[in-house]
């Protein structure tokens, strides 16, 4: 890795930290502005950059580092009930990346699919360890977890289109790739 990349990974990690203490409380999962964060970075990051991001965040927060919501840390984040989630934003970053840096659809939509296709790992992985944790049915977790965030974590993904062209025409990233 270079020294630009380690950089730009450090920044992001940071950014979801940040992201994540953005935080409003809504039952067992709060909203945070980390999904915004996730979706941008498959935009503007190699995808194995972006995965290394995500995976440093997580350690950092596994090993006690207040990175997650609400200024909490450890594994015990990791292993309650919205860890599925936090997992599953490094289970779908590679998802979120190979669309991303498809060619098969335009710049903008390949951005929207591959933050919609983190969302839904995310959303899958965090609803079975939700379920898990707190003995609930699929529809039951669904509308506690997944149903109160669809339409603003889209919107997110929406708003990370548009702040991603941006930010590779400052960085001059689309040249990089």
């Amino acid at each position: 890795m270079s020294n630009h990349q380690i950089a730009r990974c450090g920044v992001c990690i940071a950014l979801l930290a940040v992201s994540a203490w953005v935080t409003v409380p809504l039952g067992p999962v709060p909203f945070t502005l980390q999904t915004f964060v996730l979706a941008l970075l498959p935009q503007v990051m190699r995808t194995r950059d972006a995965l290394f991001t995500v995976v440093v965040y997580l350690l950092l927060g596994a090993v006690g580092v207040p990175v997650f919501s609400g200024f909490q840390g450890g594994v015990g984040v990791l292993l309650g009930p919205t860890g599925g989630y936090l997992l599953g934003f490094a289970a779908g970053m590679p998802v979120a990346g190979a669309i991303t840096h498809t060619n098969a659809l335009p710049r903008r939509a390949r951005g929207a699919a591959g933050g919609a296709a983190l969302l839904a790992v995310s959303y899958v992985l965090g609803t079975i360890q939700l379920m898990n944790v707190y003995a609930l049915d699929a529809p039951a977790a669904l509308a506690v977890a997944v149903v109160p965030f669809v339409v603003p974590d889209v919107a997110k993904v929406a708003l990370s289109v548009g702040v991603a062209e941006r930010v590779n025409r400052a960085l001059g990233a689309a040249a990089e790739r």
